[in-house]
């Protein structure tokens, strides 16, 4: 990976963990349990990749407290999250560099007000009023549209589009293809007709935020749709006008989030999970992937299935009609042998 190396001993002080083995060996590099290759360190949480432990060909490994190894290796408590610190230091070597300033192919208004240190790069359109913080970098082919509210030390890939008005926090990451303040979906039927309701609201981007590629935010039909602090969207989920997500939520893939749910802090939503519109997701609850939820969620709930249920309520329900036809062959053998009583006994 990059050209730097520590030692075993620096990466431990690093993340805050305690050395196993030679202190002193030299790494180069972070890679996966599978792939990693000798000056490399890895790291196992998850006890089904313990196989890949005695094996690995990395030169040491980040593992928890109770876990044994043949290599050298760093313990702690939390051994993904000091991967990530590790990870991180070896990723500022090898990230791309923009170069600041205005590329001479992007179109900055006059009435545009930009930061200091900040990058506007090839083709990118930034619309009077907009205003773009110190340190914020637009790849390439960035719409930055009228008043549009760009925070500091912001990553904005290429293809996004950011309509009139929309604002977004510091140090917001946002994938390739995100688009931030579409319409949202709203009609009024007259007779066969569907009349196109004016989509006059925004949408707020918090701090700390990253929206995945393709993912879209629509604007609120009035008011705010808005996505709170340290939350992390996953690539083509839809969050649909006047939504409001709480603080440190994660949502995968394929999510769609109907018009004016209300999701509290800390919620886990799993992938392709389907929430209907006006209905409340308490804070810290779990929603598992392909869940179709159409009512409220308690907090702290665990919710799976269509439509969506406490947990182990849809597990046994699951196990049930996975044994229906077992059941339907029970009780054709059961109607039968009734059968053949009662024509012995008509005999008698």
């Amino acid at each position: 990976m990059g050209a730097r190396s520590y030692k075993l001993y620096e990466l431990a002080e690093l993340v805050g963990g305690t050395v196993d083995g030679d202190g002193q060996t030299l790494i180069r590099g972070v890679a996966g349990i599978r792939e990693a290759q000798p000056g490399e360190i890895t790291f196992i949480a998850n006890s089904k990749y313990e196989e890949f432990l005695d094996v690995t060909r990395a030169s040491a490994v980040i593992t928890s407290q109770g876990r044994s190894a043949q290599k050298p290796v760093i313990r702690i408590d939390n051994p993904y999250y000091a991967y990530l610190q590790v990870l991180n230091l070896f990723a500022a070597d090898v990230a791309v560099r923009y170069p600041r300033g205005v590329h001479e192919s992007a179109v900055v208004d006059a009435g545009a007000s930009l930061g200091a240190n900040v990058a506007v790069g090839p083709l990118c359109h930034v619309a009077k009023g907009a205003r773009i913080g110190d340190n914020t970098t637009l790849v390439a082919g960035v719409f930055v549209g009228e008043a549009v509210q760009i925070g500091r030390d912001c990553l904005i890939y290429p293809n996004v589009t950011m309509r009139e008005g929309t604002a977004v926090g510091d140090r917001v990451i946002l994938q390739p293809g995100v688009v931030l303040g579409a319409d949202g979906f709203g009609y009024a039927k007259n007779g066969s007709t569907h009349h196109k309701v004016p989509q006059i609201g925004r949408v707020v981007i918090e701090d700390d935020v990253e929206i995945g590629a393709n993912s879209c935010v629509d604007r609120a039909t009035t008011g705010e749709t808005r996505i709170r602090r340290g939350s992390k969207i996953d690539n083509l989920v839809q969050v649909a006008h006047n939504v409001v997500m709480g603080e440190h939520c994660v949502v995968a893939a394929q999510v769609g989030i109907s018009g004016s749910t209300e999701i509290g802090t800390g919620v886990v939503i799993g992938g392709q999970a389907g929430i209907g519109g006006h209905i409340t997701i308490g804070e810290r609850a779990m929603l598992a992937g392909q869940a179709g939820v159409t009512k409220d969620v308690p907090a702290n709930t665990a919710v799976s299935g269509y439509p969506a249920r406490e947990h182990s309520l849809a597990k046994r329900l699951a196990a049930h009609v996975a044994l229906l036809p077992e059941f339907f062959r029970r009780v054709k053998e059961l109607e039968r042998r009734l059968r053949e009583v009662e024509e012995e006994a008509s005999r008698k």
